[in-house]
């Protein structure tokens, strides 16, 4: 069998039975956003789904990508709703899924700390927990603990407000983000892919930050 062929039909297995699971579905389907997968051989990619109120989380260098975010006056990195790294945004009262997307690195998402507004001054060395904290739900002092390849933990975003978040593994890596929680809220411009389909760590762009 040509094995590119074989590739496309293992693939196209793999996306039906995690979407018949409730994971990742086909591209297009309406309640999803996508996000690309690593390609199995230079002439072929895979588009998965990753699903209403979900973030996915992985290095930046892992494929995600920077963005050099203008409103936010900060690198941002690591979390994405989309395909590549950008600021977060869900309104008060979501329940959303942490999931990392790394094949082997565990990730953690942990309340850096809390903003009245832009810009986004990162610290340098925040004291970032790898225990779960803040039993569900989000706000200062919030940790999700070790999130490990592939898996997931849910979050209450109980309480509107402007967090700073952060890997505590790596986040001194880049992989630290903002998170809008704001009915009138959208999620950023996306870091930009190169012509590879590997993100670029140099963009520039606009966020949409709603007070």
């Amino acid at each position: 069998m040509n094995k590119k062929l074989f590739a496309v039909g293992i693939a196209a297995i793999g996306i039906a039975i995690s979407a018949c699971s409730g994971g990742m579905a086909p591209a297009g389907v309406a309640t999803g956003e996508t996000y690309v997968l690593p390609a199995l051989d230079a002439d072929l990619q895979m588009i998965a789904v990753l699903p209403k109120d979900t973030i996915g989380e992985e290095l930046p260098s892992e494929g995600l990508g920077q963005i050099k975010d203008e409103k936010w006056e900060a690198l941002l990195g690591g979390f994405t709703q989309q395909h590549y790294s950008e600021q977060l945004a869900f309104p008060p009262g979501t329940k959303i899924t942490i999931r990392n997307l790394s094949k082997s690195i565990p990730h953690t998402l942990d309340v850096v700390k809390v903003l009245a507004k832009p810009p986004a001054a990162f610290p340098k060395n925040p004291k970032l927990s790898i225990k779960p904290h803040g039993h569900g739900r989000l706000e200062a002092g919030y940790a999700s603990g070790v999130i490990n390849p592939g898996k997931s933990v849910t979050v209450l975003l109980a309480k509107k407000g402007i967090y700073e978040i952060g890997c505590a593994f790596h986040y001194g890596e880049g992989m630290h983000d903002v998170i809008v929680v704001n009915k009138y809220g959208r999620h950023g411009p996306q870091a930009t892919p190169l012509p590879t389909s590997r993100p670029t760590t140099t963009p520039t762009s606009r966020s949409s930050y709603e007070p």
